[in-house]
């Protein structure tokens, strides 16, 4: 064989092993959103990898890219858990949130394009409607859509920003279960802000950020008080 072939053949070996991380990336975080893998579980190396049927040096990858998101934490020894977000946190995340994502209507209603910006927005918009009663699809296109408007802000530090803090999210939502959370990613909830877009308001937009972000974080700290009540009595 060619050492051009070779070369191919391993290229190929290198897709496939970046695949299948990828495959077991996407299956963990959407356990994890939809509460099968619960906050505080302990996930093993050895049972995971046996259990999806691959390495445990590609599970690590996938693992690792968990870790980064903000969904998996390690403890002193190294053993990585599903993250338990404190009310605290939820707070954090959800303030960070509201200063990216007005950033990010502040720009897009300066932009001499904001009618084909808008157009874009409101398209993305639709997957909410479109996810509307499924949990895990309703998770991913929420926070699509809050990653697209930031997308087209234009500013590349804040969208790396976001996606910082997306993982923290995701858990933020999640600890408050199904019902809180499909509430809180409504069609109808978001949909004012692609109204705000169109005006070129920034200053509205911003304050409806503001109430946007503040009523999801009560619900969701309301949800886990209620939800430790049995846990303390």
């Amino acid at each position: 064989m060619s050492p051009a072939a070779k070369s191919s053949l391993r290229a190929l070996g290198s897709i496939e092993l970046q695949t299948r991380r990828e495959l077991i990336h996407a299956r963990l975080r959407q356990a994890i959103s939809a509460g099968d893998l619960a906050p505080g579980t302990h996930l093993a190396e050895v049972d995971l990898s046996e259990a999806l049927g691959v390495s445990r040096g590609t599970l690590r990858e996938a693992l690792r890219q968990l870790q980064q998101e903000g969904l998996l934490v390690p403890d002193a020894r190294g053993r990585l858990s599903v993250r338990v977000v404190s009310e605290r946190e939820v707070e954090e995340i959800f303030a960070v949130r509201h200063a990216l994502e007005s950033l990010a209507l502040e720009l897009i209603c300066a932009r001499e394009d904001r009618a084909a910006v808008v157009a874009q927005v409101r398209a993305q918009l639709e997957s909410l409607r479109e996810a509307e009663g499924d949990f895990t699809a309703q998770l991913d296109a929420d926070l699509a859509f809050h990653e697209r408007v930031c997308e087209l802000s234009g500013n590349a530090t804040l969208l790396h920003s976001w996606r910082s803090v997306s993982g923290l999210a995701r858990a933020a939502i999640t600890a408050a279960g199904p019902q809180t959370a499909l509430h809180n990613m409504a069609y109808q909830r978001h949909a004012p802000i692609a109204d705000y877009l169109q005006a070129g308001d920034a200053a509205g937009g911003r304050e409806f950020l503001r109430t946007h972000m503040h009523d999801a974080a009560r619900r969701i700290e309301q949800r886990m008080r209620q939800r430790a009540e049995p846990a303390t009595r």
